[in-house]
């Protein structure tokens, strides 16, 4: 018997009856993936870093000091990020082991090093999941989390719930996109993205993927998760209101024909940037899994180029180290 979407909302149109799907899909052809792999196998692709690995650690990776008081961010690699905001700690995406993978011995590997031990995590508030990818979505860093901050709030998106309550956790938030729910006196909304999930061969498209915002009473963070550039994007200020930081992708990019539609360049980062009033951007998705042709040191030497090219300065959107802590100053 075919599976059928328990979430299908016929007036939504990101809604199937067999998952779901982007607003605008781009149109992909079979053999699409084997022909990039077949290609990314004949070119050697990614290659190393221009001066190796150990030089990029030492230009990009610091530890992570979580002595700092007040409401900040701390960019903790890939797509994980620590928020203090109003006494609480709200983490994204937390991956901390050594490959993006279902695999102990296989899949991407982790090509640069945490910045913290994870027992000096502070105690988690709330975990945000942006998809079930496995540079999103890791089994082993969840099991540790449920043991480190067991009272922590999971917020997912459609169709991810029950996936955590096997495993045990059991406060969770399920979200649509643009629902928002209210915890701690800080509001999460989940915010369209472009993009897709998958965790197995046989589940693709059955869950949702988003973004993030969240806000407190004088304060926005948006947390784009995993996303292609569309122009959908820029409805998080006309719906929501002005953003105060955002955490923005840069990174997996190459090749264009292929990851085109579902992962920014940091181009696109910056139009975004630019069309979502400017604020205080933090590039995120670069810099500890090659998940895509690109070096693992491009996205930041692009993205400075990008934001040249644009005419922009870049003391509010610039590449920052792996761990590196930002002050979040109160309106």
């Amino acid at each position: 018997m075919a599976w059928k979407n328990p979430w299908y909302d016929p007036s939504k149109p990101h809604h199937l009856e067999s998952g779901f799907r982007n607003l605008h899909p781009v149109a992909t052809r079979a053999g699409d993936y084997q022909r990039w792999q077949k290609a990314r196998k004949a070119n050697g692709y990614p290659p190393a870093p221009q001066h190796g690995y150990d030089r990029f650690i030492e230009q990009w990776w610091q530890p992570a000091d979580f002595s700092h008081a007040g409401d900040g961010v701390w960019w903790l690699g890939h797509a994980s990020l620590l928020f203090a905001l109003q006494g609480q700690y709200i983490l994204t995406d937390p991956v901390f082991s050594k490959r993006a993978s279902p695999l102990t011995f296989f899949g991407p590997e982790r090509k640069s090093p945490l910045p913290f031990a994870p027992p000096s995590l502070p105690n988690i508030d709330t975990v945000l999941i942006s998809h079930n990818h496995y540079d999103h979505l890791d089994s082993v860093t969840i099991r540790f989390l449920r043991r480190h901050s067991p009272d922590a709030t999971w917020f997912v998106p459609l169709g991810l719930k029950a996936w955590f309550i096997r495993r045990g956790i059991t406060r969770v938030v399920e979200l649509d996109w643009w629902q928002a729910f209210t915890h701690n006196g800080l509001v999460y909304t989940a915010i369209p993205a472009q993009h897709w999930s998958m965790r197995t061969p046989w589940d693709r498209n059955r869950t949702l993927w988003c973004g993030w915002a969240i806000e407190t009473s004088h304060f926005r963070a948006w947390f784009c998760g995993d996303t292609g550039y569309h122009p959908m994007l820029h409805d998080i200020t006309q719906r929501l209101g002005p953003i105060d930081v955002a955490a923005i992708p840069i990174g997996a990019y190459e090749p264009r024909w292929f990851m085109g539609a579902n992962h920014m360049d940091p181009e696109c980062a910056v139009r975004l940037w630019q069309k979502i009033g400017r604020p205080l951007a933090i590039p995120i998705h670069w810099g500890v899994f090659e998940l895509a042709d690109e070096a693992i040191d491009a996205p930041p030497e692009a993205l400075l180029m990008a934001l040249k090219a644009a005419g922009e300065t870049m003391d509010i959107f610039a590449p920052i180290k792996i761990g590196h802590y930002s002050a979040l100053n109160r309106k």
